[in-house]
């Protein structure tokens, strides 16, 4: 599954705030599959995300008027690829855990 993701990720997207391109990561699967699925599933266990994987690099972007006005403006968060790798894990993970543990009752 991770490979999988990584093997997804789009090239032309930006570097987040860790530095690491998604061209990187891509090129890098085979490799960084296994260490990666650790990680994620230590997260899991211990319901921790790893500091740096959270950490938004928040940018202010020019709507439209005058840029004088505050309210003209309009954040935009660049997250760490790898933090979105985990999300899309944990994401894929939820409704399986919830079918395999009977969370919801069919009645």
């Amino acid at each position: 599954m991770v490979s999988d993701l990584l093997n997804d990720l789009d090239t032309h997207k930006s570097t987040g705030p860790d530095g690491i391109h998604p061209r990187v990561l891509r090129e890098l699967a085979e490799v960084l599959t296994k260490p990666l699925s650790i990680i994620c599933q230590q997260s899991w266990h211990t319901r921790e995300v790893p500091v740096d994987w959270r950490l938004p690099n928040v940018t202010p972007i020019h709507k439209k008027g005058r840029k004088e006005d505050l309210g003209n403006y309009r954040p935009v968060s660049l997250t760490s690829m790898l933090g979105k790798v985990m999300e899309h894990l944990i994401l894929s993970a939820i409704p399986q855990n919830i079918q395999e543990n009977q969370v919801i009752r069919p009645s």
